[in-house]
């Protein structure tokens, strides 16, 4: 949220995983670094908008403090999980549902406290990842995937007798058919511990939504 001043403290008691470390996504202290986000997003279903956040900042800092502080329970308030679908049109006219684009608006201060909790998670994540996995890796785009792909096909290429093959497979909405339980399971076999496993599985279950 713009001008709400919003930090994770991540000390090494939160990057323990080994160690049976259960505490929560970390704790947020308004006197650390700005979150920002875009005056400009459409607010969602608590009406909030960002000019009004930011105008308000220095009233609301603390309040959204404590609610961010509570989430380690890993119980999240059932309004900020709230989301409004949009159907958008693909294209006119239209004939059938798959012609609609769904535009979700949740709210902006849960924008904001994700990109707190997967800061953290990507500092938690072990060095072990697949080195050719391009998507949630920082300074790295499809661009590099293209590059990569091409360098190594080409260099192959240059033996005698060889050939490449490619398969390319396009998830339609992969990730609203995710299931959250297998999620979790993953994150806990890379290394997250518990409590922010059930912190993500309560954020992505019981999520209220309006068309």
């Amino acid at each position: 949220m713009t001008g709400v001043g919003a930090d994770l403290e991540t000390g090494d008691e939160h990057t323990d995983t080994q160690g049976g470390n259960t505490r929560g996504p970390g704790t947020l202290s308004h006197h650390g670094r700005r979150e920002e986000n875009s005056m400009q997003k459409a607010a969602g279903p608590d009406n909030n908008r960002g000019k009004v956040l930011r105008e308000c900042a220095e009233q609301l800092a603390d309040v959204f403090t404590y609610i961010f502080n509570i989430s380690p329970s890993s119980i999240i308030t059932t309004c900020l999980k709230t989301t409004t679908i949009i159907p958008l049109p693909k294209k006119s006219p239209v004939s059938r549902l798959n012609d609609y684009h769904p535009i979700a608006l949740t709210p902006i201060i849960m924008k904001c406290f994700k990109r707190l909790v997967m800061r953290q998670i990507k500092d938690l994540l072990p060095p072990s990842l697949d080195p050719m996995q391009f998507a949630y890796h920082p300074n790295r785009s499809t661009d590099d995937a293209i590059s990569t792909t091409l360098h190594l096909s080409l260099t192959h290429r240059e033996n005698k007798d060889t050939y490449v093959r490619m398969l390319f497979i396009n998830f339609s909405s992969a990730f609203n058919t995710i299931n959250p339980q297998h999620l979790t399971k993953k994150l806990s076999l890379l290394g997250i511990n518990t409590s922010v496993c059930n912190w993500i599985l309560d954020f992505l279950t019981g999520r209220p939504q309006s068309v």
